[in-house]
C-alpha cells in the first residue's frame, strides 16, 4: 500500500518510469526512521524531486485520500458520527525567505520561515482510531473558510454526520463561522482574550452564561453580517494547574451543553499528540519547493495512519518505522536477486 500510495502520488509507473515506488520505498523509509535527508543515504535525490516537482499537490491528495477511502470502507467510519478538529504545523526552514510558501519567523534559533500544513482529524471518544484525514499546504495570505470548506469537501464521502469541529483561539475568523453556519457544520471554537470581555467576566453572576452575538466583516468588496453564540465560562477550576480561568467559546450551535463544553472542547488537544507522533518520522529537507515538502508530509502521515489503524496497540510508532523499513530493504533484496 505505501508503495502504490508513492506511484499514486508523484503518478509514476514502470512503463514510464525507471525509478518508481519499488525504488523508492526503501530509500523514504530510511530517511524516516534516522529522521535524516534523503541526499544522506541514496542518490536518487534528483530524481525524487524531479517527479515531485512535475506531480500536482492535488494529485498528492488524492493519493492519500484513495488510502483513508479503504480505512472509510474497512472501519465503516462512513456510518459512524464524527467530532472532528483543525489546526496548523509546520516544519523549519533556515534559508533566505521567498515566494508565498514560505511563512517568516522570527531568525531565533536560526529559523527564518516556516512551511505550514493544515490537518483535519477524527478526535471523537468512541472511534480509537484518531485518524488523520486530510492535509493540505498553506500559502501566505489564504483565506482560512476557503482551505477548511475544501478539505471538508474532499473528506465528506468517508466520514459520517459531523457532530462538532473543533478550532483553537487561532481560528476565531467572522468569515469561517459566516462560511460554516451557511454550510450548516457545527462548530467550536476558542475565543482570544479581549479587553472588552474582562469587565463583563466581572459583572458576571453566574458561573456559565450564553449570548447571542452579531458580527460584521469585509469580503470581496462587500459588507457581510452573521450571528453565532459566545458561551462564557467563569473562572473554571483546571487541576492540571491548579488554577481557574475564564473561557470564551464561539459557537452555532443554540443547544450547547454548557456544563460539557470544557471537556468537549479539550478532544481537540488530540490532534496536537498526532503531530508529536509524526514528528518521530520527519524526513529532513532543505528544499524551497512546497511539492517536495508536501510530499514527504503526506507520505510521513500515511505511516502515521497506518500505525494508528493497524498496529498502535502492537507496537510503539517508532518500532514500527524501523521494522518495516528493515522489511523494505529484505524484500527489496530479494526481488533484486530474482
Amino acid at each position: 500500500m505505501i508503495k502504490k500510495h508513492i506511484n499514486y502520488a508523484l503518478d509514476l509507473s514502470d512503463d514510464k518510469y525507471k525509478i518508481t515506488g519499488y525504488e523508492l520505498l526503501p530509500i523514504l523509509l530510511e530517511a524516516v526512521t534516522c529522521n535524516t535527508y534523503i541526499e544522506t543515504i541514496s542518490n536518487k535525490t534528483d530524481t525524487l524531486y524531479l517527479r515531485c516537482k512535475e506531480s500536482l499537490i492535488s494529485t498528492m491528495e488524492y493519493a492519500y485520500l484513495n488510502y483513508i477511502k479503504g480505512i472509510s470502507n474497512k472501519l465503516e467510519l462512513n456510518k459512524k458520527p464524527v467530532i472532528l478538529a483543525f489546526d496548523y504545523t509546520d516544519e523549519d526552514f533556515y534559508g533566505e525567505v521567498q515566494g508565498f510558501d514560505i511563512h517568516g519567523w522570527t531568525g531565533e534559533h536560526g529559523v527564518t520561515g516556516k512551511f505550514k500544513f493544515l490537518i483535519c482529524s477524527i478526535v471523537s471518544d468512541d472511534i480509537p482510531e484518531k485518524i488523520p484525514l486530510i492535509s493540505v499546504p498553506i500559502k501566505l495570505g489564504h483565506y482560512k473558510s476557503s482551505v477548511i470548506l475544501h478539505c471538508l469537501s474532499m473528506i465528506k464521502d468517508y466520514i459520517g454526520e459531523i457532530k462538532l469541529i473543533l478550532f483553537d483561539r487561532g481560528f476565531y475568523d467572522n468569515d469561517l463561522m459566516y462560511e460554516l453556519t451557511k454550510m450548516k457544520y457545527p462548530f467550536l471554537i476558542f475565543v482570544p482574550k479581549r479587553k472588552e470581555y474582562k469587565q463583563l467576566f466581572e459583572e458576571l453572576e453566574e458561573e456559565k452564561t450564553i449570548f447571542v452575538h452579531d458580527y460584521t466583516f469585509k469580503k470581496d468588496m462587500s459588507t457581510w453580517e452573521g450571528e453565532t453564540y459566545l458561551a462564557f465560562l467563569k473562572q473554571i477550576y483546571d487541576p492540571k494547574s491548579d488554577k481557574n480561568y475564564d473561557w470564551i467559546f464561539a459557537t452555532n450551535v443554540e443547544k450547547i451543553v454548557l456544563s460539557e463544553l470544557l471537556a468537549t472542547y479539550k478532544k481537540r488537544w488530540r490532534i496536537e499528540t498526532q503531530f508529536r507522533v509524526q514528528d518521530e518520522a520527519r524526513i529532513k529537507c532543505k528544499s524551497t519547493d512546497m511539492k517536495i515538502r508536501y510530499f514527504f508530509f503526506m507520505f510521513e502521515q500515511m505511516l502515521q495512519t497506518i500505525w494508528i489503524c493497524f498496529y498502535k496497540d502492537e507496537v510503539p510508532f517508532k518500532k514500527f518505522l524501523i521494522e518495516l523499513s528493515n522489511t523494505a530493504k529484505k524484500w527489496v533484496n530479494v526481488q533484486d536477486k530474482k
